[in-house]
């Protein structure tokens, strides 16, 4: 792994604090507040340098996620203090150059006119606490505050028998940024009040290592369907953004994690599918591995491969890990997939949701980010993930269940 991933944000930190200290020293006014400042400072230099020796993966999972998470903002809160104050000089010194080439004298500052001193002072105070606030927040409140998605789908060729088929989607659990149970508890306990006929998680289960998920497989194993539990693997489950020592050891971590899922009682699909039957007729789960539209993930998920032995179904459902897939290989080389399940945005745990709008940054990352997309007869559906990876929290994306309901439209 390349030294450059600890060094670059040391050489960020160090240019943050360059230009953003002197602007806000004079407000802290109190030694202790000074203290207080380079404390944190501090501490985020330690872990930064902790972190090259030793992955936060392994730190006691309190520290990995919060000390760590509190950190992150205050530093994301730094950031944008300073990128608001970098614009505001760039306008004065835009302003100064058109006066300057003009010829034209500044006027000068009446007496009550607020200084640039301290109307910097202001801004960064301001442009500062606004986020570092709202990200307080989404950590305390929102990360767990769960909810419920339902949505009904229609489709002609759905088998009768399956008509009212009630579909439970998790995706994206990240049980590394989990300190307790009691979070997993509680989203299980609203999953199997659904009542579902069938639950399928669409990747995800860890940040880095099978370890993770450990601690958590009494609650894992407790999901229940009457058709049973179905999941696959994301790009995370891979072991792809661990330091490993050796090749042999991510091999075995993947294997581990396999297991794990199997010995829950899961339905692992691996680029292959499952068919149930139900009153003499069919419909094909099929299940791929990892495939991104970007390069810097997986592309081992093979649809072609997965459907095998589902010629003779008509109706076909696909978990696929990132909703990319669904644009770039499914709609163009497999039309005969009606429904495709996915998760892996997150919605970038941040954004707004409110009746009839919805906007995330991850928008501009997937044109597929969250919720239901139709082309043609073909449906995806983008889970919004139930855990959180880096930040450990969310603002204005809840955590998410999706209750979907098949029904016949012949």
């Amino acid at each position: 792994m390349s030294v450059f991933r600890y060094i670059m944000p040391l050489v960020l930190l160090f240019l943050i604090e360059l230009y953003f200290y002197p602007v806000i020293k004079k407000t802290l006014t109190k030694n202790y507040l000074k203290i207080t400042y380079w404390s944190f400072t501090a501490l985020t230099v330690v872990l930064l340098i902790a972190g090259a020796f030793k992955p936060s993966v392994l730190w006691p999972r309190w520290a990995g996620v919060y000390v760590v998470g509190s950190l992150m903002i205050i530093l994301f809160s730094k950031v944008i203090a300073s990128l608001v104050l970098l614009f505001i000089d760039l306008f004065r010194l835009c302003r100064w150059s058109i006066i300057k080439i003009r010829r034209k004298a500044q006027p000068k500052e009446e007496k009550n006119t607020i200084s640039r001193s301290d109307f910097l002072n202001k801004v960064a105070l301001y442009s500062a606490a606004i986020p570092l606030a709202g990200f307080v927040y989404g950590m305390i409140k929102t990360v767990f505050d769960y909810k419920v998605h339902h949505v009904k789908i229609p489709f002609k060729n759905l088998p009768l028998a399956f008509n009212g088929l009630k579909i439970v989607q998790i995706s994206d659990i990240h049980s590394g940024t989990y300190v307790n149970q009691g979070p997993l508890e509680t989203a299980i306990k609203i999953i199997q009040e659904q009542k579902p006929d069938i639950i399928f998680f669409t990747g995800d289960l860890v940040n880095e290592i099978a370890l993770e998920a450990y601690p958590y497989k009494k609650q894992l194993g407790s999901l229940n369907a009457p058709l049973g539990v179905f999941s696959i693997l994301g790009n995370h489950d891979y072991g792809d953004y661990f330091r490993w020592n050796k090749v042999e050891d991510k091999k075995q971590n993947l294997i581990d994690l396999k297991n794990f899922q199997k010995d829950l009682g899961w339905n692992l699909l691996l680029n292959e599918n499952r068919i149930i039957e139900k009153n003499g007729e069919k419909i094909a789960i099929v299940g791929v591995e990892n495939w991104g539209s970007a390069m810097r993930f997986p592309r081992i998920g093979d649809v072609e491969k997965a459907k095998i032995g589902t010629e003779e179904v008509s109706f076909k459902i696909l978990l696929s890990h990132d909703p990319s897939h669904w644009q770039a290989k499914v709609l163009g080389d497999h039309n005969d997939i009606d429904l495709t399940l996915s998760g892996h945005t997150h919605g970038m745990q941040l954004g707004v949701e409110i009746k009839g709008f919805k906007w995330s940054p991850s928008k501009y990352f997937y044109p597929q980010w969250a919720g239901l997309y139709t082309e043609g007869k073909q449906h995806l559906y983008v889970n919004r993930g139930l855990g959180v990876i880096g930040y450990p929290g969310r603002i204005g994306i809840q955590p998410e269940i999706t209750v979907i309901e098949l029904l016949n439209q012949a």
